[in-house]
């Protein structure tokens, strides 16, 4: 693990060295590491002795010669600026390279106070932390670019919520930490140099085919950046995740998923889903997300204003003219998206009709999204399951689809549908399961059987039952922050 120190060029008042809660503290008797993600730290080349991982993973013995820092970062929280958020429950203990010299960072969550805690006591319950542990992992294995989770460390102490719940700490990796939020932090402060900092180190880190000076190379990264979120969003879509809380500040220019907080997977099919039991007026709904995302894009581009040569008036008509690619990009790729599903190798004026009659009948009758698309997929197999039939009500529908792809080789269509069609998700009722496994008896059956089917998402088998029903319940299903 080569450590460098990516984020401290960007001044004191970006990166506040923090220590967590257990540095230096002497007892460890009450640490334990509960969850352990093997592949994580093999892919990054994590050395960390696994005897001793849950003193580091903690927050009790720092890296040797690094200094835990926590960031800063703006956002708009549903809509409403607010100026100082940062790092309130968290902390960054290093940057470093992987084998392959891509970088990546190691932060702490639910590790104590710093300076942008706001009067909270920077703790986690165990239960987002294990919903994080697994949902990460789910997430990335259906193809959706994502942070990870390597651990997660019970403290042995209590936090206090609504009543006493078990503590934790887990170990989020991201290939950074550069939010939306952390452009408008630094525009705010009117830090030039430090805004222009983070422009290079964020190009330098996701975007190096960018070879642009001057502002066509801000354009450049901002136009990057609203293609990295088309695609993340498309993503979001095709398997039916629902992020809950699309603040700018938790949106990463990388264009990964983090925070998974308030987060859930749509069930019975529904533009209007939400699951977040603060977003009481449909702001992240799930059909909601492309908006969101472009909205977000913008305040990037605001971010960006005074780093430009040009006068304002140029500036914003320049940016506005990238802006507005991210409709025309998004609508492509969101067809695709819907072909794919369907197994059109190409996309006529009609299949609109098509679609449309599906997702109406998808929504009236209450079925699951998942489920229905791989019941379609499972129609073309060699040996159909018994675990995926198409639901009766979409008998009158399934006959004119047939006849749409009976031109197509069914094998290259069921090949293309199976790449895209989850057989099976992180349902959230599992979820559920597993985080009351772990409150009542500090580890899960459920999960032991189930992430490794999690893990290969795509492979059609017969399942059992649990794994892939649905509950009509989910339309109320709750989530929450986690704070």
């Amino acid at each position: 693990m080569s450590y460098f120190d990516r984020y401290t060029q960007l001044g004191l008042q970006f990166t506040v060295a923090s220590s967590p809660r257990l540095a230096n503290k002497a007892s460890t008797k009450k640490l334990n590491l509960l969850l352990w993600n093997e592949d994580v730290a093999d892919k990054y080349a994590i050395a960390f002795d696994k005897e001793h991982a849950h003193l580091y993973l903690s927050g009790h013995t720092p890296l040797e010669g690094v200094i835990p820092k926590a960031l800063a970062y703006s956002g708009h929280q549903f809509g409403h600026f607010n100026p100082t958020l940062g790092d309130g429950r968290a902390h960054l203990i290093g940057s470093f390279n992987d084998r392959l010299g891509q970088a990546y960072d190691l932060q702490l969550k639910g590790s104590g106070t710093t300076p942008f805690s706001r009067g909270g006591d920077g703790l986690c319950a165990l239960g987002p932390a294990v919903r994080e542990f697994v949902m990460s992992q789910a997430i990335g294995a259906l193809g959706v670019p994502t942070t990870e989770c390597l651990s997660v460390v019970t403290t042995g102490e209590d936090v206090y919520r609504e009543s006493p719940l078990p503590g934790a700490v887990l170990c989020r990796v991201a290939s950074s930490h550069i939010r939306i939020g952390s452009f408008q932090y630094l525009a705010l402060h009117e830090d030039k140099e430090a805004l222009s900092q983070l422009l290079d180190t964020a190009i330098e880190r996701y975007y190096p085919e960018i070879k642009e000076q001057g502002d066509a190379r801000i354009l450049e990264f901002l136009r990057a950046v609203c293609k990295r979120q088309v695609t993340l969003i498309v993503h979001w879509m095709r398997i039916g995740f629902v992020h809950g809380v699309m603040n700018t500040d938790n949106i990463l220019v990388g264009g990964e998923t983090i925070d998974y907080g308030p987060c859930a997977m749509l069930e019975q099919f529904s533009f209007e889903q939400v699951f977040s039991s603060i977003d009481r007026q449909g702001r992240y709904a799930f059909g909601q997300q492309p908006n969101i995302a472009s909205w977000n894009c913008a305040r990037l581009a605001e971010s960006l204003l005074m780093l430009f040569a040009a006068d304002n008036k140029q500036a914003v008509a320049q940016m506005s003219e990238v802006l507005t690619e991210f409709a025309s990009d998004f609508n492509q790729q969101y067809q695709l998206m819907w072909a794919n599903k369907l197994g059109l190798l190409d996309w006529r004026d009609s299949d609109a009709n098509l679609l449309s009659e599906l997702l109406g009948t998808l929504k009236s009758e209450g079925l699951d999204y998942t489920n229905s698309f791989a019941a379609l997929t499972n129609q073309l197999l060699d040996k159909p399951l018994c675990c995926f039939e198409v639901p009766e009500e979409l008998s009158p529908w399934l006959s004119k689809w047939q006849a749409r792809i009976e031109e197509y080789n069914t094998v290259e269509v069921c090949a293309l549908m199976r790449s895209v069609n989850p057989a099976i998700i992180p349902r959230n009722a599992l979820i559920e399961q597993v985080i009351k496994d772990y409150y009542e008896q500090g580890d899960s059956e459920l999960l032991e059987h189930w992430l490794p089917l999690l893990k290969d998402p795509y492979r059609y088998q017969e399942y059992e039952q649990q794994y892939i029903e649905f509950t009509t319940e989910n339309t109320h299903y709750k989530t929450f922050c986690g704070t």
